[in-house]
């Protein structure tokens, strides 16, 4: 399965942000022409602000397919150019929320590895200006990947999005997102090499808290 690299996008500048944790924000990008180098944290030229819940080796990449952002276009009756989401890789032809977590893609001379999903958060709503937007982006669960990189190298728009691998234990990004099947999150903790370790422990405290609420 190939996809297609439709934009790559960094930071366009800095922005206020309503939160006390992080004042500034850098989910304002914007799309970039030519190759962009890219290294284990993340695009040349691209940062966050709120390192705490934003970037690090196994979210140093964010994906957003066209095809999902199309759909919210259509939902809310405007154009959704190429880093509203603030992504850093706008892709058509490849699924990203609907990704098996472990999935490797091979972009330009860059290797990727799905990672974990996008949590929306009160910056993402107030970038928006979109009424309720946590609950409608959370509602739907179209919430595009987050990708740590296997080998730095270059990639630009137009380059070919090429599947490496792709793990046996199906559990795909949504899956994660929505939590609806624990047992399955349980076989996803217990497949060894397919999840980084950070992203490992960060299922682990989602499961247990899923766990806790469910009556015994």
């Amino acid at each position: 399965m190939t996809g297609r690299v439709e934009a790559v996008c960094v930071v366009f500048a800095e922005l206020d942000a309503p939160s006390r944790r992080s004042p500034r924000t850098a989910i304002d990008k914007r799309p970039v022409i030519g190759p962009v180098r890219v290294e284990t944290g993340g695009l040349t030229g691209d940062h966050v602000c709120d390192t705490k819940f934003h970037g690090g080796r196994d979210k140093a990449v964010y994906a957003y397919s066209a095809e999902e952002a199309g759909r919210w276009s259509d939902e809310l009756g405007r154009e959704l150019p190429a880093g509203w989401f603030g992504e850093n890789l706008r892709v058509t032809g490849v699924a990203t929320t609907d990704a098996v977590i472990g999935t490797r893609w091979r972009i330009g001379t860059t290797e990727l590895e799905v990672t974990e999903p996008r949590v929306p958060c009160g910056t993402f709503a107030h970038w928006t200006g979109e009424p309720q937007w946590v609950k409608r982006f959370t509602g739907r669960a179209d919430v595009g990947a987050y990708l740590r990189v296997l080998t730095p190298g270059r990639l630009q728009a137009g380059d070919p999005v090429q599947i490496v691998s792709v793990p046996e234990h199906g559990v795909t990004v949504r899956d994660v997102f929505t939590g609806a099947d624990p047992a399955r999150l349980r076989a996803l903790l217990a497949a060894p090499g397919d999840l980084a370790d950070g992203a490992a422990t960060r299922f682990r405290k989602f499961l247990n808290r899923l766990e806790e609420q469910v009556p015994s």
